[in-house]
């Protein structure tokens, strides 16, 4: 799996402070995309052991209070990225006490395979949906578009 952007301190990207980790590869390819350099799996840098270690050791930081883990990208749930996402949000929930994870897709929950669905088990808000251009609003919370929806998982 290859990433863009890693952010250990983020505030806009689900609620509170954040470590934000923005994924490579998307097949959605939404018109009007703000994040098109995250659409190719190959995209960005690759996704090492030393990186989930250190997203480990800053969510635990105790110098600044982070909620949680927001996943985005690209997209999360694409099929090159299923493995490690779901390794790093299994280590979150066992090392990280009380953080949650806030995870974006173009899919729709309804749309995801068995292994995605792996993923979503441990995950406490999913955004699903593409994004569409004709339906943008920068007064939502969390979503680019009215269609995305905005599931609490927990």
């Amino acid at each position: 799996m290859n990433y863009s952007k890693y952010y250990p301190i983020d505030v806009l990207n689900g609620e509170g402070t954040r470590c934000t980790l923005f994924v490579s590869g998307c097949i959605h390819q939404c018109r009007g995309c703000y994040n098109q350099s995250t659409w190719s799996p190959d995209a960005g840098e690759l996704f090492t052991e030393q990186l989930a270690n250190q997203i480990i050791e800053d969510l635990n930081d105790q110098r600044i209070k982070k909620q949680g883990l927001s996943l985005s990208g690209g997209d999360p749930l694409h099929p090159a990225n299923i493995a490690q996402v779901l390794s790093l949000v299994k280590r979150v929930k066992k090392e990280c006490v009380g953080k949650d994870i806030w995870l974006w897709t173009g899919y729709k929950k309804s749309e995801l395979t068995a292994s995605q669905l792996e993923i979503i088990n441990y995950i406490d808000v999913l955004i699903d949906g593409k994004f569409v251009q004709e339906l943008a609003d920068p007064n939502l919370h969390w979503r680019g578009s009215s269609n995305q929806v905005i599931h609490r998982l927990t």
